[in-house]
């Protein structure tokens, strides 16, 4: 095991705080962009095609980054010139999301501020393995966890509480003013919180600065950038093709979830008939805070999940969680009131505390410490894929088999939740094995 110093609250704190702003670039992501794309004359049924930004550059941008940023080491570190880049596209892009006046504008800046978003998020999982000992990590990522939680709450909510103290108005695009001055705080939010992190987190050179710098000083940096990849998916350890299984139920579930929900909430909570009628800007709206209700529960739980999985075991924590998320989204069939949608999604915050953190615990404890950073992107793989399979699966069922209906897609993510959660009894923890084994030890 490495030998690494233990880190205070306060530090796992400040070196975790970024994900406060990344998160609130998602959080106002997925509440909205679906709106936004309805508001812009996007049918229903092509919703996942525009969503595809997300996944497709983070299928190529972050095994790119995490490799890079491994062979990286200047005056901000290894991963946080990472954090500093990424921040400032994806904020720029946040301001002007709002402003988008045809589908294939808001298409186009949600690729960019997506790829922004990956380069600044990939490294910052990386920065974890990289500064925490293997019996932290646990807390480190839970710490993620807390602070996505609390951005992407104060994200969803924003719109809706914008418009109880009085934001009123549409822009000629038909997309709400409280939406603009959302995406506009999210901006400031995003880059201050990243440079937080950036000024107050410090990161360790390599342990081999003469083999580091060779590999820096070769040639061919693409060539060995894929070469790299290529060798860590080729050499990927036996817990990490097991946890791939558990992703990719898991992160086909979630878009359906994203890109669907606010929708469901709109035409069979609100009655919305059309995104013309002022209920749908009301269910919308509400489906965003149902989004902020589960992130609340997030946050809440998320410093529960250590002590619970030291007393059970890391992989009981995640079945459990994940069984609360698929239960959580296959109670939304019985929704009759938009007070009920609140307990299906304390399901899904539980499950997303989760998410957040487990699998890449489990993961952490089973790579080199040399290769976090290309084994992290590589391990985005089985998060991404599967979003894109839902992508393009979706539209070729919705008219047919979903019956044009968002409720429909809500449910079928319901129902690859619960197999997410089945699926972790085949994981072997490996990380936490080499932890008994050290306590029995005495060491």
């Amino acid at each position: 095991m490495e030998n690494k110093p233990r880190l205070s609250f306060w530090q796992i704190w400040n070196m975790s705080f970024g994900f406060l702003g990344i998160q609130f670039g998602w959080g106002l992501q997925m509440a909205n962009m679906s709106p936004i794309y309805k508001y812009l004359g996007a049918d229903e049924s092509t919703l996942p095609y525009l969503w595809l930004a997300g996944p497709m550059t983070g299928l190529l941008v972050q095994p790119v980054i995490g490799a890079m940023s491994d062979r990286t080491w200047n005056r901000l570190g290894r991963r946080r010139p990472y954090f500093l880049v990424g921040a400032i596209i994806a904020s720029i892009c946040l301001i002007l999301m709002p402003n988008s006046s045809a589908v294939w504008m808001a298409a186009g800046l949600l690729w960019i501020m997506d790829a922004s978003i990956n380069i600044t998020m990939e490294p910052f999982r990386a920065f974890v393995g990289d500064n925490l000992p293997e019996e932290q990590r646990t807390t480190g990522f839970v710490m993620q966890s807390f602070f996505i939680g609390i951005g992407q709450t104060l994200a969803n909510a924003l719109p809706y509480i914008l418009t109880a103290l009085g934001v009123v108005g549409v822009m000629k695009s038909g997309i709400p003013h409280s939406t603009l001055i959302a995406f506009i705080v999210g901006a400031i939010c995003f880059l201050g919180a990243v440079l937080w992190t950036i000024f107050s987190s410090k990161e360790y050179p390599p342990e081999d600065i003469e083999e580091f710098n060779r590999k820096k000083s070769e040639s061919n940096i693409v060539g060995t950038f894929v070469k790299e990849i290529v060798e860590a998916v080729s050499d990927m350890p036996a817990t990490m093709k097991q946890l791939a299984v558990v992703q990719f139920f898991t992160w086909f579930a979630l878009p359906c979830m994203w890109q669907f929900y606010g929708l469901t909430s709109a035409r069979h909570v609100f009655g919305a008939l059309d995104d013309k009628s002022p209920a749908f800007q009301q269910g919308t709206e509400w489906g965003g805070l149902c989004f902020a209700v589960y992130n609340v529960v997030c946050f809440l739980v998320a410093f529960a999940i250590p002590p619970i999985a030291a007393a059970t075991s890391r992989k009981t924590v995640h079945f459990i969680c994940l069984m609360c998320g698929g239960l959580g989204l296959l109670s939304t069939f019985f929704a009759a009131n938009p007070y009920f949608l609140w307990i299906g999604m304390a399901g899904v915050g539980i499950a997303w505390a989760s998410i957040l953190s487990m699998p890449y615990v489990i993961l952490a404890g089973a790579i080199k410490p040399e290769r976090m950073g290309v084994y992290m992107g590589v391990f985005n793989l089985f998060i991404v894929i599967p979003q894109v399979v839902m992508s393009f699966i979706v539209p070729q069922i919705y008219e047919n088999v979903l019956g044009k209906d968002p409720l429909n897609v809500v449910m079928l993510g319901g129902v690859m939740m619960v197999l997410s959660a089945l699926s972790v009894f085949i994981v072997k923890d490996i990380g936490e094995s080499k932890i008994e084994a050290i306590a029995g030890g005495g060491h």
